[in-house]
């Protein structure tokens, strides 16, 4: 398994902007798409993007279309999620995830995700 840690969390007014980030090690990074899930309070996880091996293929949840960018640095092993014009209901734990079998052409599910980070926590304040 790839070992995953996120980093980029923290507390910001609606209308703001976050980049995540997400390093990995531990197996080679190209050999698996990526994508980021939250989790809030009270609430199951969530699919929010992904991006293929490549970077050349990305999807997103509907809730973040527009707002927020998946994309890839394979040199560095690090995937981020750019995420602007924030609102209060992003607030959650953001986890990134590695899959060595899924396509951004399908539809995400945890199960389709192997390897998983610790989270971070995003807050936004209304």
């Amino acid at each position: 398994q790839v070992q995953l840690v996120e980093s980029g969390g923290g507390l910001v007014q609606a209308g703001g902007t976050l980049r995540l980030s997400c390093a990995a090690s531990g197996r080679t990074f190209i050999n698996y798409a990526m994508g980021w899930f939250r989790q809030a309070p009270g609430k199951e996880r969530e699919y929010v993007a992904g991006i293929s091996r490549s970077g050349g293929s990305t999807s997103y949840a509907d809730s973040v279309k527009g707002r927020f960018t998946i994309s890839r640095d394979n040199a560095k092993s690090t995937v981020y999620l750019q995420m602007n014009s924030l609102k209060p209901e992003d607030t959650a734990v953001y986890y990134c995830a590695a899959a060595r079998t899924w396509y951004t052409s399908s539809p995400a599910t945890e199960a389709d995700f192997g390897s998983w980070g610790q989270g971070t926590q995003v807050t936004v304040s209304s």
